[in-house]
């Protein structure tokens, strides 16, 4: 019940801000015709919000070093990529949040009562509610967009890609309340999972850049075919030879997480010409960190 209470709050640190921040974008991205989506969309921008507000203040003391010290859960720039955006949108963002996150500190599962299980079990639930609205919410915009009745900023292959990442939240919010523990999946699953979603990061990116950034681009282009390598490569590997490939994609999301981390720092000092949002630019950072950890802990296991 430690280990279970201890990734639940870890997940919903990662993932809970995730699909705030997917809310957010959705939301950000509706004209102003539309607006029933809108509203729904602010909704769960409020829904995870405040799932996130609860998971932080349950998550002090507890939650891993390794975790706290990885970036996934907030960077040098989110706080002022949170306050720009919401000048820049009209949006509303607790900041207050990610001053809190800021100050966790690590801990150990001995600090876990009865008490506090309770209280994850009903987040959790609490937060595969909002995820099961968010996810069908998700698949009518998709459905809309994909036959020309609804317009929205956000590319259709977007949609998809969050969709994809709110699934895989709410498999593992599931697991956690059915087996107790996170199912690690197989080295060879999650690397064609990450490999996909970093190389339409790459693909976003490069979108969403003003034309005269070409030195840019032409980085994103290379990131994405260096991932669409990587993915070819992971689906045609054999799940008992992975670890040079493993040792390849984690140097290459080293490489690609000091360019997300430049990306950031330009976006949000209004040196890069885009029209990335400052905290999209921080979401794929951030989201970049938490697959370097991911690799790393593999890695170590084999060493």
């Amino acid at each position: 019940m430690k280990e279970y209470a201890a990734l639940s709050l870890e997940t919903h640190l990662f993932f809970g801000r995730i699909m705030k921040e997917h809310s957010l974008f959705l939301l950000a991205g509706f004209p102003a015709k539309e607006t029933e989506f809108i509203r729904r969309a602010d909704q769960f921008r409020k829904e995870f919000e405040e799932g996130l507000r609860r998971t932080v203040k349950l998550a002090d003391g507890i939650v891993s070093k390794s975790v706290l010290n990885s970036g996934e859960i907030v960077t040098e720039f989110t706080g002022k990529a949170e306050c720009q955006t919401k000048n820049l949108t009209g949006i509303p963002i607790d900041t207050k949040i990610t001053e809190a996150e800021e100050r966790l500190q690590a801990g150990s599962c001995g600090m876990i009562n009865r008490e506090t299980v309770c209280q994850v079990r009903m987040l959790n639930q609490q937060m595969l509610r909002s995820l099961d609205g968010l996810i069908s919410f998700k698949e009518e915009i998709l459905r809309e967009v994909t036959t020309c009745r609804l317009y929205t900023t956000n590319y259709p292959l977007l949609i998809e890609h969050i969709l994809r990442e709110a699934k895989l939240y709410c498999q593992m919010i599931l697991q956690l309340e059915q087996q107790g523990r996170i199912t690690a999946p197989d080295l060879r699953n999650l690397e064609i999972f990450w490999n996909q979603i970093m190389m339409e990061h790459a693909q976003f990116i490069r979108g969403l850049l003003d034309p005269t950034e070409c030195e840019l681009m032409e980085t994103a282009d290379g990131f994405a075919e260096n991932y669409c390598r990587l993915l070819e490569e992971a689906k045609e590997q054999d799940r008992k030879a992975m670890n040079a490939l493993t040792a390849k994609t984690l140097q290459t999301t080293k490489q690609y997480q000091q360019f997300k981390t430049a990306g950031t720092e330009g976006i949000t000092g209004c040196e890069i010409r885009s029209v990335i949002l400052p905290l999209l630019a921080d979401h794929v950072l951030r989201e970049a960190n938490h697959y370097l950890r991911i690799l790393e802990h593999a890695q170590e296991g084999r060493d």
